[in-house]
């Protein structure tokens, strides 16, 4: 509960009174309004300026949020050092951390650039006062959940805090054109804390999402006014901080084992760059009275349709079997198009027979067993015959265009999901 005094509402009159009625507020005629094109503010970090839509906007207040120990802190320290050293100098405020403990992680990623100013601070009145006295080209703040301002009563944090800071950085950030990057801590459910009305008054919410456990993180955006909110940065945390992946397709099969059952690989759109991934899929016999679906990576809900039309239309029996599903290398998917790869791979671990390793599966599933075209099929394909597919099982819906006249990759068209298993999976094993 936080106390919150309000000043009382003045009167009808004395509100006309205080509107200004000498003509000063007038309104514009679109066709009139003057536009520069909106410059940006390259950012020397190619994964991260394209989720931001090519660079920094200046004025942009940026909100980047993630579990605790993603990495936001690193990666914005990298982004800042690399800023700091083409662009001028930058302030990062920490509000967590001591500046010597900024500079071991510095030191640890090695860089150590002479213009990045670190400011360890929580008052945000004695932060507002050193950007103003710096006039920094960028300013990073780590976090808005632990700076506060004494006129405030309630604790930092809260949501009278969080608001009001927020509201400050934003009034800098449009009066001076300086572009604010800050943190925000995330709840259980992996949201941004604190009230919704911080995520409407930032101009771009991103997410840097993957499992602490692997090396892989996916920057995301949820927001962004100035851009697209499609487009993904694809990084892995390494010794020396977050390494931008160039070819994320390349980075989550490398792994990947060709005569396993269980496997197949499906080729999402994230954004304007396709990515293909492995999805693996595990079914055994359940030990409990009701068989447990589990989904790493991929919505369960979805996972109980396609579960749902496996049992109906192609005839397997998974009432009581315990099904698992997992998208390798922390990587989440929502896109339809990777339904197809889904029940490959249940059916594959169901059959016990492998999917041909040089096989990619694209389609969305829809409830009577039919498959249903994707958007943009050609740049997935493209992507696939790059990194050595021979075979790209596609509805047969989808239109005849230049996809079909791909070289080195046969194009398997069929029309249920019954069919894309079989024309998926490898012959069974004869014995002897």
């Amino acid at each position: 509960m936080v106390e919150t005094v309000e000043q009382p509402m003045p009167s009808t009159a004395s509100r006309r009174s205080a509107s200004p009625t000498d003509g000063s507020v007038q309104a514009t005629r679109l066709a009139d309004i003057s536009y520069d094109g909106g410059q940006r503010i390259p950012v020397a970090m190619d994964e991260f300026s394209r989720v931001l839509g090519g660079g920094l906007v200046p004025g942009s207040l940026v909100l980047v949020g993630g579990d605790p120990g993603i990495g936001k802190s690193t990666l914005l320290l990298q982004v800042s050092t690399l800023h700091s050293a083409t662009q001028g100098p930058v302030l990062y405020v920490s509000a967590e951390e001591s500046p010597q403990q900024i500079k071991l992680r510095a030191e640890r990623l090695k860089v150590v650039p002479d213009e990045l100013l670190v400011l360890g601070e929580t008052d945000m009145t004695q932060i507002l006062a050193q950007i103003e006295t710096l006039d920094p080209g960028l300013v990073v703040i780590d976090s808005i959940q632990t700076v506060f301002l004494s006129e405030l009563q309630s604790a930092a944090g809260s949501v009278a805090q969080v608001r009001e800071n927020t509201s400050r950085l934003m009034q800098f950030a449009k009066r001076s054109g300086v572009p604010v990057m800050i943190v925000g801590h995330v709840t259980k459910e992996g949201t941004i804390a604190g009230p919704r009305v911080l995520e409407h008054m930032v101009d771009a919410v991103l997410y840097l999402e993957g499992d602490r456990y692997h090396q892989y993180r996916v920057l995301r955006a949820v927001k962004n006014r100035f851009g697209s909110t499609d487009e993904v940065g694809v990084f892995e945390m390494t010794d020396g901080g977050m390494r931008e992946v160039v070819n994320p397709s390349q980075a989550f099969l490398q792994e990947r084992s060709g005569n396993a059952a269980g496997s197949a690989v499906a080729a999402p759109l994230e954004g304007s760059r396709p990515i293909l991934i492995e999805v693996q899929a595990l079914t055994t016999t359940t030990s409990y009275g009701n068989p447990r679906r589990t989904a790493t990576g991929f919505d369960l809900n979805r996972l109980h349709m396609l579960i749902a039309v496996l049992q109906q239309r192609v005839g397997y029996n998974l009432g009581a079997q315990d099904v698992f599903v997992n998208v390798v290398g922390g990587m989440r998917v929502a896109e339809p198009a990777v339904d197809l790869g889904v029940i490959a791979a249940i059916g594959s671990s169901h059959a016990g027979r492998p999917v041909e390793r040089d096989t990619v599966f694209i389609g969305e599933v829809g409830l009577s067993g039919e498959l249903r075209s994707v958007s943009q099929l050609d740049r997935r394909l493209n992507e696939a015959q790059k990194m050595g597919f021979k075979r790209a099982i596609i509805p047969s819906t989808t239109y005849r265009g230049p996809s079909d006249r791909l070289k080195g990759i046969e194009l398997v068209r069929v029309s249920t999901a019954r069919e894309a298993i079989d024309a998926g999976l490898a012959a069974p094993v004869r014995s002897s």
